[in-house]
């Protein structure tokens, strides 16, 4: 089973699940426990989905990873690419499948489009740079919103699934900045547009997250942990700042923000 565990990436399938669930706290703070069977079954379905995505992306570059992951599965000899193909199409519709298990209409809605978006990806997107970049950002923030449905309060993950795609769009783009020379085989938004001018877009959206984020303030939709938000929003633009001189510092700090304003959104769920 180790070949498909590496396959899987497991790891990023558990992180996953860590995701939704903190998604669904934050759509409905300790009344989640209520919808204990669905969060169950979004667990199996987010595992499912991620596992699947990593097994077609293995499939796709099978032949990339011969030089940068030769310790994968499929290069390294102990598993036939078409298996990866086979597991990949198993785990991804079968995701779908377990999310009719909700009986939940944008649960399920969700999850279709997930999968359609992952397949794109794979196959198209991922070469054609800045569609790729919002492809990702996409998947990103729909997490979130899978995090609501399942609890059944969907519309309150909006905003901060919104402040995940645009912020991700900004890191894509800065990771492609960075990597520019290394690129092979894909037209990347730097290699269209020059790395000044996306350097300047992926500022726009670094921008964009920190804007949004006072919707919740003005709606008064979190309590006052949630301010602390404000800390993300520094490094956001920071991000947006040093994004022209140094995309892997720009990068990596907005992966840091996220993570505060993850905990910023959990945080503001109590009330006092």
């Amino acid at each position: 089973m180790n070949k498909y565990l590496q396959l899987f990436r497991t790891g990023n399938a558990v992180m996953g699940i860590v995701g939704v669930t903190v998604a669904s706290f934050m759509a409905a703070g300790t009344d989640m426990v209520d919808q204990w069977l669905n969060l169950l079954i979004s667990a199996v379905v987010v595992f499912m989905f991620i596992c699947g995505g990593n097994s077609l992306n293995d499939y796709i570059d099978f032949e990339i990873d011969k030089t940068a992951h030769p310790e994968r599965p499929i290069p390294s000899g102990r598993m036939e690419r078409r298996t990866a193909l086979h597991v990949a199409l198993l785990m991804l519709g079968g995701s779908v499948v377990v999310s009719f298990l909700t009986v939940d209409l944008e649960c399920i809605a969700v999850v279709v489009v997930a999968c359609v978006l992952m397949v794109a990806y794979e196959v198209a997107l991922k070469q054609r740079g800045f569609v790729g970049n919002v492809t990702i950002a996409v998947l990103t923030g729909m997490m979130f919103l899978l995090g609501g449905a399942v609890v059944g309060d969907m519309a309150d993950n909006v905003v901060i699934a919104l402040m995940a795609m645009l912020v991700s769009v900004g890191r894509e783009i800065s990771k492609d900045i960075e990597d520019m020379d290394s690129d092979e085989g894909r037209l990347t938004l730097p290699m269209r547009i020059g790395t000044r001018n996306a350097a300047a877009l992926a500022c726009v959206f670094f921008v964009a997250g920190p804007v949004l984020s006072v919707a919740p303030m003005v709606w008064n939709s979190y309590g006052p942990l949630y301010y602390t938000v404000v800390a993300a929003d520094a490094v956001f633009l920071y991000c947006a700042a040093v994004v022209f001189k140094d995309p892997h510092r720009a990068q990596k700090y907005a992966k840091l923000a996220m993570v505060i304003a993850l905990v910023s959104f959990i945080l503001g769920v109590f009330r006092f």
